[in-house]
């Protein structure tokens, strides 16, 4: 065979050879760059599920925290229209001392003209009666706005503190953050 056929079939095998060479590089090299891929996808998604887990565990001891101050707010609610409740009987029964005061001081002011047996002080009787008439409609009209001021008094107190008790609680839970 002659020389040059032999050296064409060398650059042949040679072409060959650093064909295959080139692509086991190549394969090789695309190999890696999967593997390396997957690895980062694998760890990539361990991290999602991780941060899912944490918010997930986050958002429940958020919600479980609001609904703990939701119950505290709501039994404040409940104590003051308990205490509400409790002023109002009170205030029931101060206005039934009170209608019991006007009562007698009624028949004070009746039996004020009748005290004197003297002749000569009739004068003074009648005008002692529309004096103590006077006075005893004065109490009563005085007593009822003291009582509707108790009442007011009471109900704002209450508020107040309903109100204080509530912000103490928001307040302290949102420091404790």
């Amino acid at each position: 065979m002659p020389l040059a056929q032999r050296l064409m079939g060398y650059g042949v095998i040679a072409l060959l050879l650093v064909g295959l060479c080139g692509a086991a590089l190549y394969a090789a090299y695309s190999h890696g760059v999967t593997v390396t891929n997957a690895a980062r996808d694998a760890e990539w998604s361990q991290a999602v599920a991780t941060q899912q887990a944490e918010l997930a565990r986050a958002v429940q001891a958020v919600r479980e925290e609001e609904q703990r101050l939701q119950r505290e707010a709501n039994q404040v609610g409940t104590d003051a229209r308990e205490k509400n409740a409790a002023a109002d009987d009170d205030g029931r029964g101060l206005d039934a001392a009170g209608d019991r005061l006007h009562v007698q001081a009624g028949k004070l002011a009746a039996s004020a003209g009748a005290c004197s047996r003297d002749t000569g002080s009739a004068d003074r009787g009648a005008s002692a009666t529309r004096a103590a008439l006077v006075l005893s409609q004065l109490l009563e009209r005085a007593d009822a706005r003291a009582g509707e001021l108790a009442k007011a008094y009471d109900r704002a107190r209450i508020a107040g503190q309903a109100c204080e008790r509530a912000y103490d609680l928001i307040s302290g839970a949102q420091s404790a953050r």
